[in-house]
């Protein structure tokens, strides 16, 4: 195991250990029940589930993006109902997708934020744990109470203001972690205007993992980032705050820890009409 991820391997013989729990966070941005159904249909075996919008987001209004950050309180009970102790000895908790971590990134990332660093995600995801002959299960995990209590890093998310008053600012990187077409404003699938903040530099989330869903090595995490100054405070965005945990995944993979996550995204950007919009179609 290292920090952060662990292998397959690692968790088929942690599997009994009473100090880990496991979550499956597979979702379909554009199937929503998706998820929940294919968890009912066989999971790793223990694993809870959790959905991304009905746990890992609140819910949608007029500005603040389409996957506002949860209720923490609420998180904070549903984590605590499926064995996840912020006692010591803190829980190890494993978050597993079938979407290249873009779901269980989001886990990975909103455990931090709540102060619990003993948080991984599993490499390869659920494809990789089958291709490795590794077993799964219809059986639902009976609850298993513990109490987490959150210590927020507040400082870790930005809101809309204070974007724009970091925009243009030596010693802050904007980045846009969406694919490059989306960045670029030639095609817009999900929100309701194309383009990106101005000034953002776009390194898509896909690249943090190989198309396999692998992680790539620290050296080559190291290397996507190699171009930005050292010590540059760097807010990260995407179109709703979830894949953009995937690029921080990859700056801590990177020993990178200046990152911040823009929550609102894209999908709050645009959601005000006089907010101004970069576009760089070819």
């Amino acid at each position: 195991m290292q920090d952060s991820v662990v292998s397959a391997d690692w968790l088929a013989n942690h599997l009994e250990d009473a100090t880990v729990t496991i979550v499956d966070c597979r979702f379909a941005l554009m199937q929503p029940d998706l998820g929940g159904q294919q968890y009912q249909q066989g999971h790793i075996p223990g694993a809870y589930y959790l959905d991304l919008n009905r746990d890992l987001s609140s819910p949608v209004g007029s500005h603040g993006g389409r996957h506002p950050l949860p209720d923490l309180a609420t998180l904070a009970e549903k984590l605590g109902s499926m064995g996840v102790s912020s006692a010591s000895p803190k829980s190890l908790v494993v978050a597993y997708d079938d979407s290249r971590q873009a779901f269980a990134a989001r886990l990975w990332w909103l455990l931090r934020y709540l102060g619990h660093d003993r948080v991984a995600v599993l490499d390869g995801g659920w494809s990789g744990w089958l291709a490795a002959g590794y077993p799964q299960t219809r059986v639902i995990p009976d609850p298993k109470p513990a109490q987490f209590i959150p210590q927020v890093r507040a400082e870790w998310v930005l809101d809309l203001p204070q974007v724009k008053a970091r925009q243009g600012k030596p010693g802050t990187v904007l980045v846009d972690a969406r694919e490059g077409e989306r960045y670029r404003g030639e095609r817009e699938p999900i929100d309701p205007v194309a383009g990106h903040i101005p000034g953002a530099i776009n390194y898509p989330w896909q690249d943090t993992t190989d198309p396999a869903g692998k992680l790539r090595s620290p050296e080559e995490q190291r290397q996507r980032w190699q171009d930005l100054a050292p010590g540059s405070e760097i807010v990260v965005y995407c179109g709703s705050g979830v894949t953009a945990c995937v690029n921080l995944l990859s700056l801590e993979l990177a020993g990178i820890r200046n990152g911040k996550l823009y929550a609102g995204s894209w999908s709050d950007w645009c959601s005000y009409a006089d907010n101004p919009i970069a576009r760089e179609e070819s």
